[in-house]
């Protein structure tokens, strides 16, 4: 069992940044691949960015890509992501997640562990 605890949310300009943190409770942090998901009013939950288990590899959703970063510390059991350059269209709920078994590709298939969710609002 995980339990997932994120922190960091708020309330920023546009062109701003922010940076989530996830703190994973357990000691096998470093056997679960870690992602971020996001969920706007009125539409589904999507995946945004995660990361494998050592922090070799790297998925970013193509709406964010160069804008925001996926990063872990294992030692910490704790996953971030810092976002910069927001957009209004980035105001949504963000969770942290986390999976054990891999898929094709690798950061897709079922998660099974979930933090609270944090808002993040961008203001424009």
């Amino acid at each position: 069992q995980v339990q997932l605890v994120e922190s960091g949310g708020g309330l920023v300009q546009a062109g701003g940044s922010l940076r989530l943190s996830c703190v994973a409770s357990g000691r096998t942090f470093r056997e679960y691949i870690m992602g971020w998901f996001r969920q706007a009013p009125g539409k589904e939950r999507e995946l945004v960015t995660a990361i494998g288990r050592n922090g070799e590899n790297t998925f970013y959703v193509d709406s964010v890509k160069g804008r925001f970063t996926i990063s872990r510390d294992n030692a910490k059991n704790t996953v971030y992501m810092q976002m910069d350059s927001l957009k209004a269209e980035d105001t949504a709920v963000y969770y942290c997640s986390a999976k054990m078994v891999g898929s094709i590709p690798w950061y897709r298939g079922r998660y099974d562990y979930w933090g609270q969710g944090t808002q993040v609002t961008v203001s424009s």
